[in-house]
C-alpha cells in the first residue's frame, strides 16, 4: 500500500495531522474547522439512529398490538430504505452545488421525522405504520452521510485520508455510545411518563430520545450554516477549485477509475453493513427470548452493552490508525472480517439448556414466564408460537457478551477500512455520487439485514440465522482475497506513487 511519510503514531485520535501538506496555509484552519463540522454531523447521524434502536421493539409492542418481530424488521429496514433512496441524490447535489445546501435540507428532514416519531403513538389506529414512516424519513435525512464522506475525502490529502476517516469513524462510534447511553438514562421516565397537554405530547422513555435527537439536529444546522466552508485538495495536499467550479476535462477523470475495484468495494461494504444490521436488529428480541428480560430490562441492558461496544470501537479506531500505517489498509480489512466471523460463530446455540418458554395461553401455571412490570404481569421468555424455542438450545449470556466483544472489534475495523480504501481508489475526482452509491450500498444492506434476520430468526431460530451470516462473511473473505491486488489507491495504480 501507499506508505505514509513520517507517521506520527502518537497523534491523538481527533487531533489534526501536524505534518499536513498545507498546515501553514492561511486556508488550513478553515479547512480543518469545516472537517470537524463533518465529524460532528457524522456523530449526530449515528446518535439519531441509535438513540431509539434499543427501545424500538418495546415501543412498537406498546403502541400497536399488531406489531410482531417480523414487522420490527421492516421498521428497522425503513431507515435504510430512506437512506438508500436519498444518498445518491444528496451526493449528486453536493457535486454540483455547495455542500451546505444538501446538508441543511437533509438535517431538517431528519429532525422533523424525529418529531413525527414522538407523535406516532397518538393516533387511534395504525400506530405501527406511523412509526415505520417516521423511521423512513429519519433515514432519508441520514442520506447526508454521502455528502460528509465525499467532503472529508475531497478535503484531505492521501496521507491525511486514513487518519481523517478513522477520526470520522470514531465520531460515529461516539454517537453509537451516546445514543444508547442517552436512551438508557431516559428510561427513568418509564413507559407512562408525562403528558404535555398543550401540544398533546406523551413524554416517556420512548419519545424523549427522538425529541432530543431533533434538538441536536437544530444545533447541527446552526454549525453547518455558520462554520462550514468549501475546501478541496488533491492527493498531494495542493488546493484545487471547489467541485462546482471544476472544468469538464477534469470531471472526465472518472473513466480511469478501476471499475472492478469500485464494484468490489461496494460489495464488501454491503456485507459489513449487512452483518451489523443483523446484529443491532436481533439484539433486543434475542436477549428477551433467551434471558427472559422484560421490555424495560432489554432497553436498559442492551443500551449499556452497545455503549460499551462503542467505547471498545474507539480503542479499535486508535489501533486501526497505527495498524494501517504499518501493514496497509487491506490486511486490516481482512483481519476485521475474520474477527466478525468468529463473533457470529460463537453465537451459535449449543448444549442441553433451553430457553424459558412464554406460554401465553396459560394463566396459572407456575412455570409460565411472567414478570411484574409497571403495575401488571408482563410475559417473558421465548414466545410459544416460535416453535424452535422448544427444541433449540439457549444462547448463553456468556456467548452473547463474547459475540458482542468480537463484533465490536471487527465491525469498526472493517467499516473505516472499507470507505478509506474506496476513497483512495476513486482518487482526486469528485466523489459525491460515488460516495452516494457506497452509502446506498450500505443502506441496502441495512434494509435487507433486518428483514432477513427477523424472518429467519422468527421462523427457524438462531442456528439458521447466524449460520447463514457465517457463510456470508466467509464468502466476503474469499472475494477480498480474489481481488486483493486491485484494491489500491488511484495514484498507486497510475504509477504516481508506490505501494
Amino acid at each position: 500500500m501507499y506508505q505514509i511519510e513520517d507517521p506520527d503514531e502518537n497523534t491523538p485520535l481527533l487531533r489534526d495531522d501536524p505534518n499536513s501538506d498545507d498546515v501553514r496555509d492561511d486556508d488550513s484552519q478553515s479547512r480543518w474547522r469545516s472537517i470537524r463540522v463533518m465529524y460532528f454531523t457524522m456523530f449526530l447521524s449515528s446518535v439519531g439512529f441509535t438513540i431509539v434502536i434499543t427501545s424500538l421493539w418495546p415501543y412498537l409492542q406498546k403502541s400497536d398490538d399488531g406489531a410482531d418481530a417480523t414487522f420490527l424488521g421492516w421498521v428497522v429496514a425503513a431507515y435504510s430504505v430512506g437512506q438508500m433512496a436519498a444518498s445518491p441524490l444528496f451526493g449528486l447535489w453536493s457535486n454540483r452545488r455547495p455542500r451546505r445546501e444538501p446538508l441543511v435540507c437533509s438535517i431538517f428532514i431528519n429532525l422533523s421525522a424525529n418529531i413525527y416519531y414522538a407523535y406516532a403513538s397518538l393516533p387511534a389506529t395504525g400506530n405501527k405504520y406511523h412509526i415505520l414512516i417516521s423511521r423512513a424519513f429519519v433515514g432519508f435525512g441520514a442520506g447526508n452521510v454521502a455528502v460528509v464522506r465525499s467532503y472529508v475525502a475531497g478535503a484531505t490529502s492521501l496521507k491525511e485520508r486514513t487518519n481523517a476517516m478513522a477520526n470520522m469513524s470514531a465520531c460515529q462510534a461516539l454517537g453509537f455510545i451516546l445514543g444508547p447511553a442517552l436512551q438508557a438514562c431516559l428510561s427513568f421516565l418509564g413507559e407512562v411518563g408525562y403528558t404535555v397537554e398543550f401540544v398533546q405530547l406523551k413524554l416517556n422513555m420512548y419519545t424523549a430520545p427522538a425529541l432530543l435527537a431533533a434538538v441536536l439536529g437544530v444545533v447541527n444546522i446552526l454549525l453547518v450554516v455558520s462554520v462550514l466552508r468549501e475546501h478541496r485538495v488533491d492527493d498531494d495536499g495542493r488546493r484545487v477549485p471547489p467541485i462546482n467550479y471544476l472544468s469538464e476535462d477534469e470531471d472526465m477523470a472518472e473513466e480511469t477509475v478501476d471499475s472492478l475495484a469500485v464494484f468490489t468495494s461496494n460489495v464488501l461494504f454491503f456485507v459489513v453493513m449487512f452483518i451489523f444490521a443483523v446484529f443491532e436488529t436481533i439484539a433486543t428480541p434475542l436477549s428477551m427470548d433467551m434471558f427472559a428480560w422484560t421490555r424495560r430490562e432489554a432497553v436498559f441492558y442492551n443500551g449499556v452493552i452497545i455503549c460499551c461496544i462503542g467505547f471498545e470501537s474507539i480503542l479499535v479506531f486508535l489501533a486501526v490508525k497505527v495498524a494501517a500505517q504499518r501493514v496497509g489498509d487491506r490486511p486490516v480489512l481482512l483481519a476485521g472480517l475474520a474477527i466478525i466471523f468468529c463473533g457470529f460463530f460463537v453465537l451459535l446455540p449449543w448444549g442441553n439448556s433451553y430457553p424459558k418458554i412464554q406460554w401465553a395461553d396459560l394463566r396459572n401455571d407456575s412455570s409460565v414466564g411472567r414478570t411484574w412490570s409497571n403495575g401488571s404481569f408482563e410475559p417473558t421468555g421465548c414466545p410459544y408460537d416460535q416453535t424452535w424455542c422448544q427444541y433449540t438450545p439457549a444462547v448463553h449470556l456468556a456467548q452473547y457478551i463474547s459475540s458482542d466483544f468480537l463484533i465490536g472489534v471487527g465491525y469498526p475495523a472493517c467499516n473505516v477500512m472499507s470507505y478509506t480504501l474506496y476513497s483512495k481508489i476513486l482518487g482526486p475526482k469528485p466523489q459525491g455520487v460515488y460516495m452516494g452509491w457506497l452509502t446506498a450500498s450500505g443502506s441496502g444492506a441495512r434494509t435487507l439485514g433486518p428483514v432477513f434476520v427477523s424472518h429467519v430468526y422468527t421462523l427457524l431460530g438462531p442456528r439458521w440465522a447466524f449460520g447463514v451470516i457465517c457463510g456470508t462473511v466467509a464468502a466476503a473473505v474469499a472475494l477480498l482475497a480474489a481481488v486483493y491486488r486491485r484494491l489500491v489507491a488511484f495514484s498507486v495504480r497510475h504509477g504516481r506513487t508506490v505501494e
